[in-house]
Parts: structure tokens; sequence; C-alpha cells
């Protein structure tokens, strides 16, 4: 319980200095011979540690919980010289024996060490006064955990008659007028769990300012005072709440982290600017990627540790994992000799003895911005540039950056109010560190923004080599060190890990269009035109993105093509933002602490904060649920403090409705751990609480260690059966998908056992890749580029060849097939679009006594046959042309682009095949790819007039998986322009949700996805709908609620009050403002929600269960159960009017229903059923009308768009499993449209401002089609 609750400000303060001894020694000395000072040797005088309190009456606030505060400690004892104990009680209040006194110091912390680091120069008795000095120091433990602290130097005066006890400066002998003969230097160290530099920094300041008053007299009992403030002063939770206490004659803000993923940053983030040019900048933080052995240097001690953990900052999310010890006192310069890779700082006195004692070390000296090596036992190695984009975009922002603060205050009216002034400078100093922030992080994505392109997330598998290939030359050197390092493999973890952290969510926001196509179409890399023509020119390529806010005309769209995914050759764009506008943060005032520190001070002291916190949850606006959470979060630990562990827990449990991101479980684990029994039974007696209790135990029991390996991909040793095939296939990254690569399996085992020896598949690689990279490399003239679209790729190029078009080589792009002629200027001779083809032949031609294998295409539009005598290649180009003329005859039937993706991969392994068998079976190998045009010839499939003339595209949210996966719910949401947010927010979206609590989101302006694969708990997601502009609820078969912002695409929120499967959630809305929402469960509960507060406004269970959907309209909420529909009021949960199930199959169940209101009516299906049944709401006793429908199995699902129904279907053609959607007029009663769109059941339908439907199939196809409605 002690390591999970979050400590305070303060874990022990120090009062570090010299002995009495050793002082009146060295004043003796210095008497005899005053030049001669040696320094002295500091050791801690006083300790100063929780909890502080006078009274032996602690039970009246250390009741119940109290004891989490104490962490654990270990025990020092100092026999000669013993530290004064500034905490002689133990927790009970029983007095210490007085012969042994046990100072109790967090157990990281090292006694012996730590004075050498309040005094790193030394410790030396001065003559005359010197100024205050205050530098920072970090310790790390063998976990790799971190301390903070904060070191306040200062000195007393000495007199002869002066003696020092613990710290005490009392005179004996004070003669009026008389000057003091020396000066002593003491040290005050603070230490925290966080890095509150500045806050820390400010509050030692406030401390020495009032010890000045305090001479002569005894500073250890007003440093203890001091120490308590800051122990009983909690470290404010993630987000925007910043806690602000009094310490005079300053107001201290202590900052919250960003969110709980985030770094607390308490410092200057721009000093290494001010340091460092931008160039040198970047040269440290190759240094730091690269994990060198690294020393700063520098006259100011506090510059070594603001700047060392600045570059610590500017790599988040990426962590050093090495030593790091920024301030290295002088008798620790040995361990710059250190074996392994660390970073470490020391003064610069010391440069020439580590530069020349020290090998292999980078040298960084602060004080003058220079970079240089330590010797070196061979010659000095270069530190590789940062990849050339990256940088040139960091130097950009860099140099924009106003990084003097007197030149903000040239146009501010001078103020004369010090906490005028310090808001101002703190107010300046945020917003440069958000931008320096911005700035940093950007680059990190820039350098490793396409990792994820040779990731493969199924087996965990990064392919290095493949990875390394594709960046430019000259970047190369750089992540050939960056990829071998701790810090990349952990970042390698987390991108597999799908970790949403600072990096993904930037990469996110600022992914380009072509980036989302290849999401959806992963088609081997090629450079397309665009990037070509930018290559060849060195041209900024500049995207023009469509920004709407409505559904687009889909019948004026040109169906998508996939470009090429990216090299490292391609221009990053500076122009995409990573300038978010800065959040609102808010403030609390913690109340003022009294002294002394009785018990009854601070059982006040709770109270009061208390009340504070609750005052401020009443008068917060329930919308505000950002503050909310921070305001719950805090009161929760203030009761926890006090001991009131039930209400400790309710404040947590009101987390889940306000910010679930901060909820502390395994702090609240610990707490019902140690519930005792009366406790735990009024606990139990409280729904909300025993809910609590119940989900933190069992993610307790079901807690699994993370599969965090990582696999570098190598080439297989050994012979492979299928599956093992299967699995490393997709672990090169060639192909993804299982039923290609089974074909492709087939293929190669031509004529032999079903099994691969590793000789085959490493030439079937060797020549995937060879091809690859030979594609790259094509560089076409302008005068060809200009007759390509921006996004075509040459994918395959011929040997030379002879044509009735002139002699040059073939080439084959995604769209088209045209001669690159040969010559004094290469040209460009168009010879078919795939769409226009008409026929394809492989025939010969005689020449001489010789018959040439000649290909022939004929062309819709041209008289003239294109003839090719390709000789060796004619038979793989047959196969080729005639596979990518099925497939996009295939793709425009369907209005399915993916399947001229899928064409263009068959073809290629096609490619791969024939170069990788070279023998007289390869040609019949290679045929077993060609699977569409294969299913062309064996299942000729003619799409009806009706489906064509309807259907306007196809997309495919299971793309880049291994197999398809159902599509279970269906939302669309309108778009909406809100400036604060970034662009794409404008855009409506389809979200989709996929087995397994997967969502996936489409951009619906131009159907590529938005995010990709988002996870909602591990269960079956069963509903979606758009409470508000900002809100998504998603209703699971886990019993919760999640409630996704939509801003920000994340699940900060979720309600538990369900106990059984979500079926659906409706909205009711006043003057078209939503007021209420209704969910239901599979045991028959129906709640209504406060939308605002997300509380429950009331609830009702039903006289059965099996409750699969609800409707909402005037007033009224229907209810589907297996048996009948009921019909209840929406305020008191009245029973109104009831549908009985009417068949005489008693087998049979109500599977879904739609009401009609309109035209007063209820249409609903049953299971096993063909038929639609309608009832009229004003008369349930009348016989139902029934509609049936042909070739249909059972009615899945249904929606009413305009005056239509429109009712999903399974049904089987031929064995198989057919999905159709039937177009029912409501006034008629007869069906206008049947729609062949899914070879799987339709599973969820939606519409889309009622000019588009959208439907979901089953796993078998797992696609999403979008219907025009008439």
């Amino acid at each position: 319980m002690e390591d999970a609750l979050p400590s305070g400000l303060l874990e022990v303060c120090l009062l570090v200095g010299v002995p009495r001894e050793q002082l009146r020694t060295q004043l003796q000395d210095a008497q005899r011979k005053p030049r001669s000072l040696l320094p002295l040797d500091p050791e801690v005088l006083s300790v100063f540690v929780p909890p502080f309190i006078s009274r032996d009456d602690t039970h009246l606030t250390n009741t119940g919980g109290n004891n989490f505060n104490r962490g654990k400690r270990r025990s020092f004892r100092k026999k000669k010289e013993r530290p004064k104990l500034e905490n002689a009680r133990t927790l009970n209040g029983d007095q210490k024996a007085p012969g042994t006194e046990d100072v109790t110091v967090p157990k990281d912390i090292d006694l012996i060490g730590l004075p050498q680091l309040c005094f790193p120069g030394g410790l030396y008795m001065t003559s005359e006064p010197r100024e205050d000095h205050i530098h920072f120091l970090v310790f790390t433990d063998v976990c790799g955990n971190r301390t903070y602290g904060v070191v306040a130097q200062y000195y007393q005066p000495m007199q002869d008659g002066c003696i020092a006890s613990n710290g005490q400066a009392q005179w004996e002998s004070v003669r009026a007028g008389k000057k003091p003969g020396c000066f002593v230097p003491l040290a005050i160290c603070v230490i925290s769990r966080y890095p509150y530099f500045n806050a820390l920094k400010d509050c030692l300041s406030c401390l020495l300012v009032q010890l000045r008053s305090f001479k002569g007299l005894d500073v250890d009992d007003h440093i203890k005072e001091f120490a308590a403030k800051l122990f009983l002063i909690p470290s404010p939770p993630p987000g925007p709440l910043h806690l602000v206490f009094n310490m005079k004659p300053l107001q201290i803000i202590i900052p919250s982290r960003e969110d709980p993923d985030s770094p607390v940053i308490d410092l200057d983030l721009h000093l290494p600017l001010l340091c460092f040019k931008p160039e040198q900048v970047l040269q440290i933080i190759t240094c730091i990627l690269t994990e060198r052995k690294m020393v700063f240097f520098s006259s100011d001690w506090a510059l070594l540790t603001l700047v060392a953990e600045c570059f610590m900052l500017y790599l988040h999310p990426l962590q050093w994992q090495h030593t790091f010890v920024p301030l290295l006192s002088r008798h620790m310069l040995d361990f710059v000799m250190a074996p392994t890779s660390f970073l470490m700082g020391c003064h610069a006195d010391h440069f020439e003895v580590v530069s020349t004692e020290a090998e292999d070390l980078i040298l960084i000296n602060i004080d003058d911005g220079n970079i240089s090596h330590s010797k070196m036992v061979e010659e000095e190695p270069e530190i590789p540039d940062v990849p050339a984009q990256a940088a040139e975009t960091f130097k950009k922002r860099a140099e924009s950056l106003q990084l003097h603060y007197d030149l903000e205050l040239c146009h501010l009216r001078a103020t004369t109010d010090l906490g005028e002034l310090q808001m101002r400078r703190r107010a300046w100093q945020q917003k440069l560190n958000t931008e320096v922030q911005q700035m940093t992080l950007q680059l990190i994505v820039n350098i490793f923004r396409e990792v994820k392109d040779h990731l493969n997330y199924e087996h965990r598998v990064f392919n290095s080599e493949e990875f390394l290939k594709t960046r430019a030359i000259g970047d190369q050197p750089f992540y050939g060190k960056v990829l071998e390092t701790y810090m990349f493999h952990s970042f390698l973890k987390a991108r597999l890990n799908r970790k949403m952290d600072a990096f993904a969510r930037l990469e996110l926001s600022t992914q380009s269009e072509e980036d989302r196509f290849n999401l959806m179409f992963r088609t081997p890399r090629r450079l397309t035109m665009e990037k070509m023509a930018s290559k060849r020119f060195n041209s900024q390529n500049i995207i023009n993105r469509r920004m709407v806010i409505s559904m687009p005309n889909l019948q004026d769209i040109k169906l998508p093509e996939s470009p090429a995914r990216k090299s490292s050759l391609r221009r990053i764009e500076t122009d995409i933002a990573v300038r978010k506008p800065s959040k609102s943060v808010s403030t609390f005032k913690i109340p003022e602490i009294h002294f002394p520190l009785m018990s009854h001070c601070v059982h006040s002291y709770y109270t009061e904060f208390f009340n504070h916190l609750s005052r401020a949850i009443n008068t917060l606006p329930p919308d505000n649920s950002a503050l909310l959470a921070r305001y719950f979060y805090l009161r929760g630990l203030i009761s926890l403090m006090q001991g009131k562990l039930l209400n400790a827990l309710s404040d947590f449990q009101n987390l889940d409705k306000t910010d679930l991101r901060i909820f502390p479980t395994e702090l609240v684990r610990k707490i019902v751990e140690t519930l005792p029994p009366s406790e735990r039974f009024q606990a139990d007696r409280k729904p909300e609480l025993k809910r609590l209790i119940s989900l933190v135990m069992e993610q307790q029991r079901e807690m699994t260690k993370t599969d965090d390996h990582v696999k570098h991909f190598e080439l297989p040793k050994t012979h492979m059966q299928l599956d093992d095939f299967v699995k490393r296939i997709q672990e090169s990254g060639i192909v993804r998908d299982t039923d290609t690569i089974h074909r492709l399996f087939d293929a190669l085992t031509v004529g032999q056992q079903k099994q691969i020896d590793p000789e085959t598949f490493r030439d079937f690689y060797n020549y995937w890749k060879e091809t690859e990279a030979e594609a790259q490399e094509v560089n076409l003239p302008p005068a060809v580029i200009e007759h390509l679209d921006k996004n075509e790729c040459v994918y395959k190029l011929s040997c030379s060849v002879k044509t009735n078009y002139g002699v040059g080589k073939i080439a084959l792009t995604q769209k088209r097939l045209f001669l690159l002629t040969e010559g004094g200027r290469p040209g460009y001779v168009h010879i078919a679009a795939f769409r226009d083809i008409e026929d394809v032949k492989n025939t010969t031609v005689a020449f001489l006594l010789l018959r040439i294998p000649t290909l022939r295409i004929e062309t819709i539009y041209k008289k003239q046959v294109f003839e090719a005598n390709l000789k060796t290649e004619c038979d793989l180009w047959y196969l080729i042309v005639k596979e990518m003329w099925a497939g996009k005859k295939m793709a425009d039937d369907h209005k399915d682009p993916q399947y001229i993706q899928q064409a263009l991969t068959n073809v290629l392994l096609m490619d791969a095949v024939v170069g990788a068998l070279q023998s007289s079976k390869a040609i019949y190998a290679a045929s077993k790819l060609s699977y569409f045009d294969r299913m062309k010839n064996e299942v000729p499939m003619m799409i009806p007039k009706t489906t064509s003339e309807t259907l306007k595209h196809k997309i495919n949210p299971s793309a880049g998986e291994t197999f398809p996966q159902a599509i279970d719910v269906l939302l669309y949401t309108p778009g909406h322009l809100d400036i604060s947010e970034r662009p794409d927010n404008a855009h409506p979206k389809l979200w989709c949700a996929l087995n397994e609590g997967k969502v996936v989101v489409f951009d619906a302006s131009t159907w590529t996805i938005q995010q990709h694969c988002f996870r909602m708990g591990r269960c079956k997601l069963t509903c979606m709908v758009m409470v508000e502009q900002s809100q998504v609820w998603i209703g699971s078969q886990d019993s919760i609620i999640y409630i996704i912002n939509t801003h920000s695409m994340s699940c900060n929120k979720q309600l538990n009050d369900h106990h059984s499967d979500i079926t659906d959630i409706v909205v009711e809305k006043k003057n078209g403002i939503p007021s209420e929402a209704y969910s239901s469960s599979l045991d028959g509960t129906v709640i209504a929600w406060n939308i605002s507060t997300l509380k429950v406004n009331r609830a009702f269970q039903l006289p059965c269960q099996n409750l699969t959907s609800i409707k909402l309209h005037n007033g009224q909420l229907w209810c589907c159960t297996g048996s009948c529909i009921f019909v209840m009021s929406t305020y008191e949960f009245r029973l109104q009017m009831k549908i009985e199930h009417h068949l005489k199959d008693v087998c049979s169940y109500f599977l879904c229903f739609q009401l009609f209101p309109e035209r007063n009516e209820v249409w609903a299906s049953y299971s096993g059923s063909s038929d639609l049944y309608i009832w009229n709401t004003k008369d349930f006793a009348s016989t139902p009308q029934k509609i049936h429908l042909q070739d249909c199995s059972e009615i899945t699902c249904m929606i009413q768009v305009k005056n239509q129904m429109w009712v999903g279907s399974t049904g089987t053609s031929q064995g198989k499993i057919k999905g159709k959607i039937y177009v029912i007029s409501a006034e008629k009663k007869t069906v206008e449209k049947e729609l062949f769109g899914h070879a799987d059941t339709v599973k969820a339908l939606c519409s889309a401002e009622d000019r588009y439907v959208l439907s979901g199939a089953g796993k078998e196809e797992g696609k999403i089609a979008i219907w025009k409605v008439e």
C-alpha cells in the first residue's frame, strides 16, 4: 500500500554541514594559517522525516488507513556523531529509547554519499559571506526508479566564540558591532519522488529568506515545520489541475503532468537551446539515442542536472535506461571509468582530468557549447547525423522559437506586484515549454514514423534489415546504431503493444493521405510518380486534402488508388502542424497549515482540505468532467489520509464517470485488501462499492504478464509445413492474408512434397526484396511521368523487347500497361488501361525458322492489336496481364478497389515464384496464384443491374489483418467544425465494431481509415450511439458502456451499473438537444442516464429476460424480448402496451424490430423466419401484415430510411452463405430492390444522412458496402 499511494512533495529533508569539533579545529587552524584552509568533510546534521506530529495522540489523524503514508524505510545509525532526530516517536506515539537514535529514511537514500552531493565542489569556510546557491540532484535505484533532490546552500556567520550544534548557530560571546570572523556553509536538501525542480527551488528560496531572521535561534524547528508542510502537500493527479499553496512570500504552483503517460515538467525546457546551437542539440540527442558514454561539464552545478533532464524530456516517450548521474562530486570522478553507457555531469574544472584519463567519452561543455571526444584507443568515430529531413524540420522550428523573456517584456506594462510578475513569467515559460515539447516530439516522430511499416503485430516481429535498407544512404549510419540500443528495443515493445502514447497520438494526427491509404491497401513498396518527381527535382511534396463536413457524392468520386508505401526519401511535411492549442489549466488553492504541528492541527487541515474540495465539486458544472475527476481523486486521497476508507473508495469510484485514465487501480486494490471486516461489510451493502471491489479484484486475478518480447526477422533454417510457412511469410512482411499465403505455398510446392525447404524460401525472399529494391531505383523521365497519375507506381518492367509500337520495355502500373520506348529520348506509348482490355492471347510468330512467343492485347477503343515479342518472358506476362485484367473487372463490378490491389500482389508473387524456382514448372507454379483470372473463368459472376446501380463503394475494415473479421455494429457520425481541434475532426466518421472489442474509425469524406483498431475491453461490442457531439457510447457483452471522446478518440469514462450484456442504447432529445440516454441489458434491466452527469435517473427491471433491443418514440420505450415487445412510459417505466409472440412455432423468438412512427407501425422478424410482420400501433389485437422475402433464411437487421425499410438477411446460394439486402416500400409493402452485396450474412446496417445506407458482413467477407438511397 505504501508504494502505491502517491506521496507528498517531500520524502525526507536533511540539514548538512560540519560537526562542531571539526569546525573548532578548522577555526583554530585558520587563525594560525589564514591562507591554508582545507576542505571540510560534510555530514548529515539533522534528518527530518514524517509524520512530524508533536503529540502522542496521533490516533486522531492516524487511524484506519493512515499508515499508508509511511513508505518502506531503512534505519541509519550513527554512533560517533548522531544526526539530530526530528521524529523521535514511533507511529503509536511511544518514545524511542534514548540510547539509540534510528533515523528512518526512504530506502533508496544513501546518507553516506549524500553530503558530498550537497557540497559537490567541497565545503570551505569563507571570510566573506557568499550568495545562497541552489542545485539539483537525481538518484536512481537498481530498478531504474528515480528520486529527486533540491539543495540550497547558505552561509552562517561564525566568530571565535561561536560553536555549531547540529546546524544551530549559538553565540557564547557576541560583542556589539563586531564583524564575524568567518562564514560556514550549511545545506538544506529536500528529497522528493517527483521532479518539481522549480517548485522546490521556490520553496527553499522562501525558507532561506525566513531563516535570516532566525540567527542565533534554533533553526531546526523552523526547518522541521517547512518539511512537515511539504510532506502534507499532495502531488496533483495528471490532467488540467495545478495545485497552489502559500510559502511566504511566494505562491508555489505544483504543476500536474499532462496525462498519465507524460512526465512531470517543472523546469525551463529551453535551457539547452540557450546553451547550444540547434545542430549541437541534435548531436547530443544522437549521442543519447545511440547510447554513448556522455559527460556534461559546467561551472554552474545547477545547470548540469537541469540541462541533462531537459534532454531526457526531449526524447519522451523514449526513455534512457542506463546510468544517469547528472551531478558528480569531486570525489566521484572515477565513475566516468564505467564500461557501460552512462550520462553523467561534473564541474568544468575537471574537464582536463576526465578527458585525458577516460576513454571513448562524449564531452559536452555547457558553458561554451562545445562537443568533443576524450582520448581514444582507436581513431575517433563520428557522431552520425540525425536523418536529414527530420533534422531540417527541427532546426527550422528551433529558429522560430522566442527564447528570451526580455523580448516578451518589451510591450508589457511594468508591474510592482510580485505575484503578477511571477504569474507572467510562469505563463510565458509554460507556453515556451509546450512549443519545445511539440518540436522535440515531432523530431522523434519524424525519425521513427516508418518503423510501423516493418512491424508484424501478430508475431511481434520487426524486420530491421529491411527497415535499414529502405533508409536514405546518408541516414543509414544513424539508424544502424540506434536499432541496436535498449532504448529502441523498448520503443518497439510499445509499438507492438499498440500503446497510445504521445508518439502514437502525434503520428496519428499528422498522418498524410498516403499513410491512410497504406492502412487500407497493403501493396508492395514502390515510388509513386509524385515521389519520383520530387526525388528527381527535389521539390516539396504537397498534398491538397479535401476538407468537408458532409458525406461525399460517391458517384462523383473515382475509386481511390492506393499510393505506394513511403520510403525515407520523402519530404517531411513541416506544415502539417504539431502546434496544438494550449489546453486551459485550472488551479486549486490548498488550505493553510497551522503550526505547531499538533495532531489536531493536521486533522483540521485535512478537514478543511476535504471541505474545499467538496465545495469545488458541488459548484462545478457537470460537463466539466475532467476537472471533476481531479477533485474526486484529491478528495479520495484526503479521505484515505483521514482513515475514511469507504469515502475514499466512493470518490475513486466516481472516476469511472469522469476520467477513467487516472483511476488508481493498485491503490484501490490495496485499500480493499486492508479493509477491516466491519467496513468491508458496509461496502458490500452499497451496490456501487460492491461492484467496484468486484471489478478491481477480478482484474487482479485476471492480470497476466504482457507479452513484450520483440523478435527480429530471420530466414528459416529448417523445412516448413504450411502453418510454419504462413507464419514466416507474415513475419517477413511480404503478405499477411492467410488465403493468399496458402496459394503461394501451393505454388512453391508444385510437383513435390508439401513442405518448403529453407533454400527455396531464401531464394523466393531474396528475389522479392531484390525486385523491390530495383523498383525503387526506377527513374522515369519527366516526359513519361506527366502521362501518369501522381499515385501510380511502376511495379514491373520487362526486358527490352520488340513490339509493333516500337522497341522498349513494357511497364506495369496498378492502372495500365505502357511502353517505355528506347532511343535518344525515352518516351511514353500507351498500351492499355486494364479496364479497357478486351482479350489477351499468348501466341507465336514466325521469324526465319523460329517461332517467337508473342503477347497480343486487344482493347475496346483501339483497332490496332498490341503485339510484343517477349520471348522467354511471354508466359509470365500473359499470366500477369490476365490477372490484372480480371482483378480490375472485379474491382469495377463490385466497387471494391481492394481487388485491384490484391491482383497486384498476386502478380508480384507470380514474378517472385518464377524468379525463385527457375525451372520448367515455374509458370505452372505461378498460375496457382492467378486467383481472379481463375474466378472469372470458373464462376462467371454477373452483378445484377439493380445491385450495380445502387452499390457505390466497398471498404474493408479488416485491411492488414490475417483474416477477415465480422462487422458487429456500424455507426455514422456527421461532421462538425471545431477550430480548437485538428481538421480531421470536422469530417464525418464511420465507426465499425469488429470482434473482441476492436473499433476501426473511417474518415467518411474519403473512406480512408482515420484510426486503426483501438480496443474497448475484450468482449463483443453490441451497440454504438452518438449521445452528443463529443461522445460516442459503446455497449459491450462485458456489461460495460464505454464512452469515447470523439476529439481525443480515447475512452476516458465508462458506466458499470449494468450486470449483464449491454444490448442497446437510445438517446432522447428535447428541442433537438440530447437530454437522456436509455440503455438495456440482456437480463431485462433498463437504465435512464443523465447525459451531463452520467448519473442514473431511473432504472427498471422487465418481468422477463432476453431483452435484445429498445427503441424510443414520443415518450415511449419499446423493449423487445424473445417472447414479446413491451411498451413502457419513459418517465415512470410503467407498462402501457404489449405485443405477444403469435407464431405457432414455440422455438422461434423475436429477433429484431423497427418502429415506423410516421405510419404508426411496428416491423418485426422472428428467428429462423423469412417473413416480416407489421403491426399497427393503434390496434395490436388485429393480425399483423406479413411480407415474405424470397431466398431468405433469416432476417438479421433492419433500418428505416425515408419511406423505406432496408432489411439485412442471411441466405444460401450454391451451398454457401450469402448476405442480401431487401429494400421494402413502407407504403406498398412490397420489395422494391434485392441487393446482392455480401458473401456472408448482413450483420449490421446504418444510415448516413438518409443519403446512403452502409451494411456490414460476417466474418467470411468482413467488408462494408455503401449503398445509394433513392
